[in-house]
């Protein structure tokens, strides 16, 4: 017999199943940053926070003055640990002082990319989070294997160009999945 390679899913979206258990993810759309044998890391993208980016700059650089429409954007429920601690997800090459290179994206933890954003000079996509979503080695293997997540490649478009509440669905419909059709009843065949 032979073993199977174990597939990674690193920029992909993992999509909640409607009969997640977890409170903390039910209607949640993650985008995977890292997943390997050492477990996975991501951000929720579809949930927001109720704080905006002026909320956090004043956080951060109380001096700085944010103009609108700028300061007024959305700042996520990145994921339940850390969640005092920000991320910015976003496009382009340029690095900022704290920026992991994702491949199609960088995640930046530093406070001069929001210095920049408030400025104008931030990346052309971006999304802020506040916390992150993270698995131990094989959790989330095992969490896909008992059906509480579907996954798929992840598309920028859909992190930075449909609204937040449309982010799971917009997800789910790239697999051809409508998931009010689907049931909140968990089994197996």
């Amino acid at each position: 017999m032979s073993q199977s390679t174990p597939t990674y899913l690193t920029h992909h979206f993992l999509i909640a199943m409607p009969h997640m258990a977890d409170p903390r993810f039910i209607h949640s759309l993650v985008y995977l940053c890292e997943h390997s044998e050492d477990g996975a890391m991501g951000i929720v993208v579809n949930q927001i926070s109720g704080l905006n980016l002026s909320d956090v700059i004043e956080q951060t650089a109380p001096d700085l003055d944010v103009p609108p429409p700028v300061g007024l954007r959305p700042v996520y429920n990145g994921g339940p640990i850390q969640a005092e601690r920000g991320f910015v997800l976003h496009s382009g090459d340029a690095a900022w002082e704290a920026s992991l290179d994702l491949g199609p994206l960088r995640l930046t933890t530093s406070r001069d990319i929001l210095v920049d954003m408030a400025r104008g000079l931030g990346p052309e996509h971006s999304l802020v989070a506040l916390g992150y979503a993270g698995w131990d080695a094989g959790q989330l293997d095992q969490e896909l294997s008992d059906n509480c997540w579907l996954s798929v490649p992840a598309e920028n478009h859909i992190l930075f160009q449909v609204p937040s509440d449309q982010r799971l669905a917009a997800a789910a419909q790239s697999l051809g999945i409508d998931l009010n059709l689907l049931t909140s009843q968990a089994g197996h065949a």
